[in-house]
C-alpha cells in the first residue's frame, strides 16, 4: 500500500474539518439548477457554463415545456432553438452542442441520456463537469468532483490544491475527499463561494471558515 506523506495526511484532516464545517453552515446545499429528468439536467448544465444558475433557471421553463425528449431538440430547426435561448451566453454555440447532443441521444441511445462518464463527455457540448453533475446529481453516481470557477477559487484559497487546470484540481480533490462525498462537496464549495467566499469582496467577516482560512488577507 502506498504510503501517504506527512504534508498529506495533513491536508486530509484539513479537509475533513472543512467538510464538517461546510455540511454544518449549508445542510440543504444541493444542484441549484431547476430540472425534473437527467434530460433536463444535462441540458441546463450544457447551458450554465459562462453562466449564472439563476439565469438558466428562468429560461428552462418554456425551454422544457417546448422540448420535452432528446428527439425533440434533435429535430428543431437550428434557429428555433437559437431564438430559445437567445438570453443566454453563447447562445448560438450551446444551441448547436444541445442539437448535436440530443442527436446522439436519439440515434444511439434511445433518447435516454448515458450513466457513464465516457459515453457522456462524447456529446456535443459536455465535458467533465457537465458529465460530473449530470452523473452525481441525476443518477447519484459518484464520478468525479465538479470543478466550476467557485470549487477551483476555494480549492485554492483554502489550500486545497495549488493547481489552475481544472482537471487537476479535480484529481486532488478527489485524493482528499472519499468517492461517496464527491457529489455533495462541490455542492458545500459551490454554496460557500456564492455567499461567502465571493471572488470579489468576500465576506470573511461572517464567513464559517475564517479562524482556518489560509488567505484571510485576500481582500
Amino acid at each position: 500500500m502506498k504510503k501517504i506523506s506527512q504534508a498529506m495526511q495533513k491536508k486530509m484532516v484539513r479537509t475533513e474539518l472543512l467538510i464538517e464545517t461546510l455540511k454544518k453552515a449549508y445542510p440543504e446545499a444541493h444542484c441549484e439548477l431547476n430540472y425534473r429528468n437527467p434530460l433536463e439536467l444535462l441540458i441546463a448544465t450544457i447551458l450554465s457554463a459562462q453562466c449564472t444558475d439563476v439565469l438558466v433557471n428562468q429560461v428552462t421553463p418554456a425551454l422544457f415545456k417546448k422540448y420535452r425528449k432528446a428527439a425533440d431538440y434533435a429535430e428543431a430547426p437550428l434557429v428555433d432553438l437559437e431564438e430559445s435561448l437567445k438570453r443566454i451566453g453563447l447562445f448560438r454555440s450551446k444551441a448547436k452542442n444541445i442539437k448535436a447532443c440530443c442527436t446522439v441521444l436519439r440515434d444511439r441511445y434511445q433518447g435516454e441520456v448515458p450513466q457513464t462518464l465516457e459515453e457522456l463527455i462524447e456529446l456535443g457540448g459536455v465535458g467533465r463537469k457537465t458529465a460530473n453533475v449530470v452523473l452525481g446529481n441525476a443518477f447519484g453516481i459518484s464520478s468525479g468532483v465538479v470543478v466550476d470557477t467557485h470549487v477551483g477559487r476555494l480549492a485554492q484559497r483554502m489550500g486545497l490544491t495549488v493547481e489552475s487546470d481544472p482537471k487537476k484540481i479535480e484529481i486532488d480533490l478527489m485524493a482528499l475527499v472519499q468517492k461517496e462525498e464527491w457529489t455533495q462537496f462541490s455542492h458545500w464549495l459551490i454554496w460557500h463561494g456564492r455567499r461567502r467566499c465571493k471572488a470579489r469582496n468576500p465576506d470573511c467577516e461572517n464567513c464559517e471558515w475564517e479562524n482556518h482560512c489560509l488567505k484571510r488577507n485576500i481582500r
